[in-house]
């Protein structure tokens, strides 16, 4: 059980992740990940829906014939997006209206329903539930990521947003990063979120890369004698 967790963890942080690995979920990661707060607050959303659908869906699998499983995955999901942008709207206007179309298209995010057809329709609710997170907290990761390095190098801030979240007192907490930076406005428009992400990639391949060649980096070395 240990190992399970482990191995679960992992893959959705790291291995398999949805955002640097996978390549899925494109759309909201390159146009909300301008800054540090959008991206990280759309990833926890995502979140949210991911881990209760995959538990949902794990819970239905068996009950539900094989000829109508995606329609009903899909319902689950909707239902899940509706509740997250209502309380967005509720509690989190000024966010919520900056988001804008991107909260709604969860429904059609292809990781959710990848996630909850080729891991939560398989395994208990349990180990669904921990897959959705942790799924959802990469793809987070990575949607903060590139909203930080995007802000930091198109304005030279870092939480400049969190006004949106919780008002005029939190511009207070914001990080100037670079003072004096007159701002990069690459950074801040489309084409640099094409460059932050392959970035990312590039970063992940590399780690990738050296953590390979260190076994046998060890195992070429000679062998002193006793």
């Amino acid at each position: 059980m240990a190992s399970e967790t482990r191995d679960i963890i992992v893959n959705g942080l790291w291995k398999q992740n949805p955002g640097i690995v996978q390549i899925l979920g494109m759309c909201p990661t390159l146009a909300v990940s301008s800054s540090l707060v959008n991206g990280l607050s759309l990833g926890l959303a995502t979140t949210m829906v991911m881990a209760l659908a995959n538990t949902a869906a794990a819970l239905v699998s068996r009950l539900v014939p094989p000829a109508v499983r995606i329609p009903v995955y899909i319902l689950i999901i909707a239902t899940l997006v509706t509740m997250v942008d209502l309380l967005m709207h509720a509690y989190l206007l000024q966010l919520y209206l900056v988001l804008g179309i991107y909260i709604p298209l969860i429904v059609v995010n292809c990781i959710v329903l990848a996630r909850v057809e080729a891991y939560a329709s398989k395994h208990g609710a349990f180990y669904s539930f921990l897959d959705g997170l942790m799924m959802g907290l990469g793809l987070s990761l990575v949607l903060a990521a590139l909203g930080g390095l995007r802000e930091i190098f198109g304005k030279g801030l870092l939480l400049s947003g969190l006004d949106l979240a919780f008002g005029p007192a939190a511009n207070a907490y914001v990080i100037h990063v670079l003072p004096n930076y007159q701002g990069l406005l690459l950074a801040i428009l489309p084409p640099g979120a094409f460059i932050g992400l392959g970035l990312l990639i590039a970063a992940r391949n590399r780690i990738e890369e050296i953590r390979a060649l260190e076994p046998r980096a060890v195992s070429l070395q000679p062998q002193q004698a006793d």
